[in-house]
């Protein structure tokens, strides 16, 4: 295709959201970074606070720390995948998160689902992604 850089698309015939996009196209030759699922915990592992936003910030600040250890940024992030505790409050994490979860030009692609529970108890959020850094 001889893309040179990361393509986010809204393909005709699906719907358009400001919020996510539904096809990303990295180039050859970009580098590629997983960043497993996080949660709102502090460097010793306990979790920060029993408030899903404020878990949902230092769930994305843990993100971002393990993207910058790689080379990357959030705005280097292609596909956010987000679990939320059933009871969680959904407006709250967004609300405190949504503002990071953008990229540079369209929106990333974004998976979320609620779930029973999360691997680490008192986690209310669980954040993954998968960031690409064109070289140049």
């Amino acid at each position: 295709m001889g893309v040179m850089e990361i393509t986010r698309m809204q393909p005709a015939g699906l719907v358009v959201s400001p919020a996510f996009s539904h096809v990303a196209i990295v180039p050859a030759g970009a580098a590629t970074i997983y960043v497993g699922g996080q949660n709102g915990v502090d460097d010793t592992g306990a979790v920060v606070s029993d408030d899903v936003a404020e878990q949902s910030v230092r769930t994305i600040d843990n993100v971002s720390i393990a993207l910058e250890a790689a080379g990357a940024s959030l705005a280097d992030v292609v596909q956010w995948t987000v679990l939320l505790a059933a009871d969680a409050d959904l407006g709250a994490a967004y609300g405190a998160i949504a503002p990071r979860l953008a990229t540079a030009g369209a929106p990333p692609l974004v998976t979320a689902a609620r779930v029973v529970g999360l691997g680490v108890p008192g986690a209310l959020i669980e954040v993954s992604a998968i960031a690409a850094v064109v070289p140049g």
